[in-house]
């Protein structure tokens, strides 16, 4: 496959950026981030600086590959990922346009690579059960209904890459936050302090610059682990009810 790649350029979150246009030749059973590595190599071996992107685990489950592939999180297929995302998705002689996750409070660490820590911050501020809840039990003792239990596990296989920021036109982290708040406060342990963790989130995500939701839906569009908007909902209801005191928030 001979391409023509557009690839965003940037030293630093302070620098102007701009495209860089390379042609690459590569094989339609490459993963988008092998094709990377090939563009890469070349420019290595050219002696020019390679693009910087960022890469981890490469199996789908960490979010560490974040990019924005023509106008779209993670690229265009539904539920994937950029490091699953093979280049058969692609055709022979096609332009393909690479950004970094766009977003104020996503800063270009350099070239495709963000600063994702405001999300951690989020997670630090409630993401977590700290109360004493004894030994663990055997899990069939637990009073767990199936359906609650189903969706406190589709909440949790948030990965928490940010391509919900990254589709929101607002830059929202309101789906990543109310699958967080989720997956533990629909659970037994989590109940206990889901109220100050609703809270600490929200407040947490609000100082580190993250827009507002205005139910666009696009965050559930682009999220590769196709995380619901319900969610959004749940959060919504658990944060008014924790304001107001009332027990009804779930």
């Amino acid at each position: 496959m001979n391409l023509t790649l557009k690839v965003w350029r940037q030293n630093n979150a302070q620098a102007k950026g701009q495209f860089e246009t390379h042609q690459v030749v590569a094989s339609e059973h490459m993963s988008f981030l092998e094709m990377l590595d090939v563009l890469n190599e070349t420019l290595i071996s050219e002696k020019k600086s390679p693009v910087v992107f960022a890469h981890d685990c490469r199996e789908g489950i960490c979010g560490t590959c974040n990019l924005v592939i023509n106008g779209r999180a993670h690229g265009p297929q539904k539920g994937t990922t950029v490091c699953q995302l093979h280049m058969r998705a692609f055709k022979d002689g096609d332009t393909i346009v690479v950004e970094p996750w766009r977003a104020a409070a996503f800063p270009v660490i350099k070239d495709l690579m963000v600063d994702r820590s405001s999300l951690d911050k989020i997670i630090q501020a409630g993401g977590y059960i700290s109360v004493n809840t004894g030994q663990a039990q055997d899990a069939n003792d637990i009073p767990i209904g199936k359906d609650v239990a189903s969706q406190a596990f589709d909440a949790a296989t948030c990965i928490g890459c940010g391509a919900c920021v990254a589709a929101c036109p607002n830059g929202s982290a309101m789906l990543f936050t109310s699958a967080k708040v989720a997956h533990l406060g629909l659970l037994p342990q989590g109940e206990v302090e889901a109220e100050a963790r609703v809270q600490s989130m929200v407040n947490q995500m609000d100082e580190e610059g993250f827009g507002m939701c205005s139910n666009t839906g696009a965050c559930e569009a682009e999220c590769p682990k196709e995380i619901s908007i319900s969610n959004i909902a749940m959060l919504n209801r658990q944060y008014m009810a924790s304001v107001l005191g009332s027990k009804t928030g779930v």
